[in-house]
């Protein structure tokens, strides 16, 4: 397929690219085809000797930048996303350790022992059904070494000197983008590390929505207090099967779960009970009462702002947030299937 040819996907992504040089957008159509042949391979291994060579100048080019590269295909995305319903849009951070390479310059520490390397924070959208629509946005920083063991001051800062600030940041970007695929609610998806109550309390455009996976048990206002005390006292909704990805430590396997709902009120945490309101959402809970012999229970609390009245709409929140694991897994591991019995 020659380039330029509107029926390659590769110029349907990039080449509206804007990189001050119609060159570069050309170079980055048909670098964008050529690492697709071999996704999961490291570029010597994905390019030959020249295409490397052109490959490393074209990253080492002051006017190629994150957004410059993703805005065109931002906006096939979007178009995409516009196509259906409900679209997910998972939130998730890497950690690139690039300790074996000492002599690169401009990095921070990350984890592990001596790590040292970059953060990146994307946005993936996904269908309910597990099909990648596209990336819908990227931040990357880097942690500085001076700030290494500081976890403790950290905790006393505002949310806006957080790294935390990095999930409410993509919630804005949703509601940025809402306008542009009106007909479509956006909801935000997160693990346990999102579980952060300034996103709960944030604005928000109509039609976009967040559900995120608990990892504090909160204070609440009801008469068991606290939030998993408070979930746990509704009565068992039904029971459900999740079939669960392997992983290199994790066997594939399916898990029986018992399933609750409620409607919570949350109450802030103490040291900000000042400035932040309390908050009624949604919560959903299953666990696998009777994991295998050996293997640590799955157990899943989920908070919403999505309204969820009845098992089948916690059932869609379950099965929403199994969706997760597609921003870390490849395909194969994407599969799920929920049904009361």
């Amino acid at each position: 397929m020659v380039e330029g040819d509107t029926s390659d996907w590769a110029s349907e992504e990039f080449a509206g690219a804007i990189l001050g040089d119609a060159r570069l957008s050309r170079r980055l159509v048909a670098l964008a085809r050529q690492l697709a042949l071999g996704p999961h391979t490291s570029l010597p291994q994905a390019l030959s000797p020249a295409e490397l060579k052109a490959a490393y100048r074209f990253f080492d080019n002051e006017q190629v930048d994150t957004n410059g590269v993703l805005a065109p295909h931002i906006a096939q995305t979007l178009q995409r996303m516009d196509q259906v319903p409900v679209v997910l849009a998972i939130q998730d951070t890497t950690e690139f350790n690039l300790a074996h390479l000492p002599a690169t310059e401009g990095l921070g520490y990350v984890s592990g022992d001596n790590g040292h390397g970059f953060m990146m924070h994307s946005l993936l959208a996904v269908t309910p059904e597990g099909l990648p629509l596209g990336v819908l946005g990227m931040k990357t920083w880097v942690r500085p070494d001076e700030q290494l063991g500081s976890k403790y001051r950290r905790k006393s800062r505002p949310i806006d000197q957080k790294e935390s600030i990095k999930w409410l940041e993509g919630l804005a970007h949703l509601s940025a983008l809402r306008s542009r695929c009106p007909r479509t609610r956006l909801v935000g998806v997160g693990d346990r590390e999102s579980d952060v109550y300034e996103l709960f309390a944030a604005e928000r455009a109509a039609g976009v929505d967040w559900l995120v996976r608990a990892a504090w048990n909160r204070r609440t206002r009801h008469p068991q207090g606290y939030l998993w005390e408070t979930v746990l006292a509704a009565p068992v909704a039904g029971h459900t099967e999740l079939q669960i990805p392997g992983n290199g430590t994790r066997l594939q396997r399916t898990a029986r779960l018992t399933l609750r709902y409620a409607s919570v009120r949350l109450r802030p945490p103490q040291a900000r009970a000042s400035r932040l309101p309390e908050l009624d959402l949604f919560a959903v809970h299953v666990i696998e009462e009777q994991p295998p012999t050996g293997t640590q229970p799955l157990e899943w609390m989920l908070l919403s702002s999505v309204p969820t009245h009845s098992p089948q709409d916690a059932l869609e929140r379950l099965s929403w947030y199994a969706r997760r694991w597609t921003i870390e897994s490849v395909p194969q591991h994407t599969g799920r299937r929920f049904g009361m019995n």
